[in-house]
């Protein structure tokens, strides 16, 4: 693929939008190639993408502010789009082009930061990462989310998880995770997370309506059960807000190995789709920090679910010190949660 090719980047996009359960916000997310040679402000700068459009998300901070205009109020003609209602490529292309003539300068805006995708589906995935280190380094968690946008992950010790059958977690949580589970399930383990907080730069107060509303904007119109999700944290954070801390990744990881560990805890740091938004000395110097304090004695675990940017899979990889801290593949799995491809590592 050519990292640099914006209209490349758009096809990708839908296409695989598409083939994971959302062909309406496939067909607006397609519509934006109409936009690239228009004479909008958003359709300019979208062609003249400085970046990797993909590696950006830069199709995706756009369909945002689409859906927002339908999830506002501010107008509702996308609708028949996402309810499947006009399916026609050409005429949705047109609606598209109109709407961005008419909102030119609100959309533009959703082009200045990446999209806020903070989906409590990744859970499982963490869930069950810990699952596996219970045996290995105890059962006792101080977990140190990365990028945590709202912090919807780091309320995941108040979820109920249903992990190809093994169950973990309060049965009567408003928030239940329940992923098609692939492989094996994961085997059962005593979990006691003791500590929970996170850290992103621009942290989405969940009880703002206006944040909380731009945030359900970035999921996609067609996939309810992950709207559903976003109105289960919404309730989850007005009982007790997360502990999120604005700060950057790498100074945050500094601060966090600086503090004490409580006596037969170990301190684990863990993100999901958050990496390649990063930059790349912020990924080194978080690199260095982490695996210089393991190989130091600290007891330190990292769960990573990330993209690899070779196969554009979902990959579950831990690691853990003690322990020699090598990266162990776990799974995989998919963007927001809906399936976990389990593989069993005993």
């Amino acid at each position: 693929m050519d990292w640099s090719d914006v209209a490349e980047a758009i096809r990708w996009q839908a296409d695989h939008a598409a083939k994971n359960g959302a062909p309406c916000t496939a067909r607006v997310v397609r519509a934006q190639l109409a936009l690239l040679e228009s004479d909008t402000e958003t359709g300019h700068r979208l062609a003249t993408w400085p970046g990797k459009p993909l590696e950006d998300a830069l199709p995706l901070r756009l369909a945002g502010g689409f859906h927002h205009l339908v999830l506002s109020g501010t107008d509702v003609r996308l609708g028949e789009v996402y309810r499947g209602e006009l399916t026609d490529q050409d005429a949705v292309d047109a609606l598209i082009l109109e709407l961005t003539h008419r909102y030119d300068t609100a959309l533009l805006r959703w082009l200045d930061g990446p999209p806020q995708t903070n989906e409590a589906g990744r859970s499982a995935s963490i869930m069950a990462a810990l699952l596996w280190l219970s045996p290995r380094v105890g059962p006792r968690f101080e977990m140190n989310e990365l990028g945590a946008s709202a912090g919807v992950n780091t309320m995941m010790d108040r979820y109920h998880y249903n992990l190809g059958g093994t169950q973990v977690g309060p049965q009567d949580s408003p928030m239940q995770i329940k992923p098609e589970w692939r492989g094996p399930a994961p085997l059962s383990a005593p979990v006691e997370i003791t500590a929970i907080q996170g850290c992103d730069r621009a942290p989405v107060n969940l009880a703002d309506p206006a944040q909380a509303l731009r945030l359900k904007s970035y999921v996609w119109a067609e996939v309810t059960e992950r709207l559903a999700r976003i109105d289960a944290a919404i309730q989850l954070a007005g009982e007790q807000p997360p502990h999120l801390t604005q700060m950057d990744a790498g100074d945050w990881v500094d601060h966090r190995l600086a503090a004490p560990l409580e006596e037969g805890t170990t301190r684990v740091f863990y993100h999901s789709i958050v990496w390649q938004y990063l930059p790349p000395e912020t990924r080194a110097r978080i690199t260095k920090a982490i695996t210089g304090a393991g190989e130091a004695g600290q007891r330190l675990a990292w769960i990573m679910l990330e993209t690899n940017r070779e196969t554009f899979r979902h990959e579950l990889t831990v690691r853990h010190w003690p322990g020699g801290g090598d990266p162990v593949l776990l799974g995989e799995a998919h963007a927001h949660g809906a399936w976990v491809a389990w593989h069993g590592k005993a």
